[in-house]
């Protein structure tokens, strides 16, 4: 039921606040450019700062990046939350990418977001559930009632738990190797 009524949510362009499996998010369809411009003045975040977004599988990561280089496999299929920088990415709303035309992308190992993610087809945005500037909440307690009130649904699941860490960030470099931009 929570699965259904989320999808109906992203499925209408609106905004999401949710728990991932790193830390409480607010998020939308990541292609769509409204729903970017949205997220940005809700965080109140300058739109040259790129947002990260989330994808299902390897398979839903490929519509947005291909081909995956192979360095970053391994990433890919480990247990740590990583987020991974890419260039030259297509389908997602302009407004989403980076000045240097990067996507930064996140496969979560989330139970409830993989199915969403599976159901939904498309990326989804997934910022943390702050003003810009402002420490990212470590539970649903502490996420400001500004964020609340500016978005259209808040999951209603994992807003007990409290938050892990943030991913680790890495960059696909031009010649292919990784730099890692957040341990």
């Amino acid at each position: 039921m929570i699965v259904e009524e989320t999808l109906s949510y992203l499925r209408q362009g609106k905004i999401i606040a949710y728990a991932t499996d790193t830390v409480w998010g607010i998020g939308g369809d990541a292609t769509r450019p409204e729903v970017v411009q949205r997220i940005y003045a809700l965080k109140k975040r300058a739109d040259a700062k790129a947002l990260i977004g989330l994808v299902g599988s390897k398979k839903q990561l490929e519509n947005y990046v291909f081909p995956i280089p192979p360095e970053v496999e391994p990433y890919l299929s480990g247990d740590r939350p990583t987020t991974v920088i890419y260039s030259n990415p297509k389908g997602l709303a302009p407004n989403m990418l980076s000045a240097e035309q990067t996507v930064a992308l996140r496969i979560p190992k989330h139970p409830f977001l993989e199915e969403v993610l599976q159901k939904f087809g498309k990326a989804i945005i997934s910022t943390s559930a702050n003003i810009s500037g402002f420490p990212t909440p470590s539970n649903f307690a502490e996420i400001a009632p500004e964020i609340l009130e500016g978005v259209d649904y808040i999951v209603p699941l994992d807003q007990e738990k409290e938050s892990g860490k943030p991913s680790r960030i890495i960059k696909v470099e031009p010649n292919g190797s990784l730099t890692i931009l957040r341990p």
